[in-house]
């Protein structure tokens, strides 16, 4: 999505099983996380009897947790290449009871997750999982379901069930803020044996320049959204339009749906439409940085809308490629000769607004600061300035972002931090990020404390043996 940063994973297409069996734990848990986690959580049990219990284990309010569950998430994390012999069915129950505790409350504070959505993410899975198998008859052998009713049935369900697990945890940690106090505070507790160590970082800036778009081509644009527009008001689809004419590829899959408030990280242009409309009603054509979009809006609820849009980029000419690069080629030859440093060329030539302020300097967007440590760092970002010598600028780099189209760049590296031991002044962002952390941890176990008092819980079977850290069994 070019107004909203995604990060997406491609699986491996050895890993079938994976990109299903994730949906019998949670979306945006990955495998080395649930390890963790459940090791965390649970002990081991208290007898050795291996009394094998068929059916349902345990209820958390209005979900039931299956013996076959916990033989699924295993199986999940074993297709991720993930060893599972040190971890125990009692440590991936209480895994899986944390997982309902979230959706039963979910429910319980009228957390909403649309049936639409849930249908476009099992179509997306589904059409996933045939691809790799090679029909869906296949797929249902398979997962060893008796119908294709019953194997979507099951994945609607456990789809669903996921999504309010993860809004439930999202609303809890969102609701956690760090003060400075408190940052200090925590940073004061760390033994000095204990102090992290962060590894060498650099920090780089770049001057952008973007080939100009003629008067012509955005108006060809423009002409194109408002014959979109009305072609939805003739009756046609908004959602099958965005699909088939959207330059946005991160929401064009889903008929370009988004659900925003006032604090989504969408571009402020984009924002003042979505909210200025009323329910039904189709903008004009507007501009952002990313081109040319019209927004519907379909429901208003509250403070969130629920949108389509369909985003148009217009076309660059190749010669509007080649003086960009001549254009850019010239600011390097300028900088190299002293004419000018490189901060003052992207404070006043460079077409990138986010970094033309500071010099050009990037922003991590892992840590919201300026140091990019080099274990860590983009691939693409790494293989353009690893080799790069103090004070030396890359070559003009063309740069094809599917967000933004094509531009030319150079790069330059203005600072090299060594490995070293936390320093609270130098390194404030990341200590304040591991204590916000410390802090969302701690809430997330006073929230599960509460809720697992006041919710019906039943454990059965050889799984009451287990020694939970959480109270499940409230004794």
């Amino acid at each position: 999505m070019p107004l909203k940063t995604r990060i997406m994973k491609f699986i491996n297409s050895q890993l079938i099983v994976a990109a299903t069996a994730t949906f019998f734990i949670v979306g945006s848990t990955n495998a080395q996380e649930i390890i963790k986690d459940s090791v965390k959580t649970v002990q081991p049990t208290k007898s050795s009897k291996k009394v094998k219990v068929d059916g349902i284990i345990a209820t958390v309010g209005d979900y039931i947790v299956l013996d076959s569950d916990i033989d699924k998430s295993f199986l999940e994390l074993s297709s991720q290449g993930q060893s599972v012999k040190d971890i125990t069915r009692c440590q991936m129950l209480g895994k899986l009871l944390e997982e309902k505790l979230y959706a039963h409350q979910a429910i319980q504070d009228s957390i909403v997750v649309k049936d639409e959505e849930i249908k476009e993410k099992m179509a997306e899975q589904i059409s996933y999982m045939v691809e790799q198998l090679g029909s869906m008859e296949k797929v249902i052998n398979y997962f060893k379901k008796d119908s294709e009713e019953d194997f979507r049935s099951e994945l609607f369900d456990i789809i669903k069930t996921n999504k309010l697990t993860m809004e439930m945890r999202k609303k809890i940690i969102d609701a956690v803020e760090i003060t400075p106090e408190e940052t200090r505070n925590f940073f004061k507790k760390i033994s000095q044996d204990e102090l992290p160590v962060f590894g060498a970082e650099m920090e780089v800036a770049q001057i952008v320049i973007a080939p100009k778009i003629t008067q012509e081509e955005k108006q060809r644009v423009i002409n194109r959204l408002k014959e979109i527009k009305a072609e939805v008001l003739a009756g046609s689809s908004f959602k099958t339009r965005a699909v088939i004419y959207s330059d946005d590829r991160g929401s064009a899959s889903s008929g370009g749906f988004y659900k925003i408030n006032r604090k989504t990280q969408f571009v402020k242009e984009f924002k003042d439409v979505a909210f200025s409309l009323g329910e039904g009603e189709i903008s004009e054509p507007f501009e952002t940085e990313y081109g040319y979009h019209i927004i519907m809006v379909e429901k208003i609820k509250g403070q969130e809308v629920e949108l389509r849009h369909i985003l148009m980029m217009p076309k660059v000419s190749d010669q509007a490629l080649k003086e960009a690069k001549e254009k850019i080629i010239s600011i390097k030859k300028k900088i190299e000769s002293g004419e000018i440093t490189f901060a003052e060329a992207a404070k006043t030539m460079s077409d990138e607004k986010e970094t033309r302020a500071n010099g050009g300097t990037l922003i991590n967007p892992k840590t919201q600061d300026t140091h990019f440590e080099l274990t860590k760092m983009d691939p693409s970002l790494y293989s353009e300035v690893s080799n790069l010598k103090d004070n030396a600028i890359t070559a003009p780099i063309l740069d094809d972002d599917p967000r933004t189209g094509k531009k030319y760049k150079i790069i330059t590296v203005t600072n090299r931090i060594n490995e070293h031991t936390a320093d609270y002044a130098k390194d404030y962002i990341k200590i304040k990020d591991l204590a916000l952390k410390e802090k969302q941890i701690k809430a997330i176990g006073k929230w599960s404390d509460e809720k697992i008092k006041e919710t019906y819980i039943k454990i059965n079977g050889e799984y009451e043996d287990c020694l939970f850290i959480n109270n499940w069994q409230k004794k």
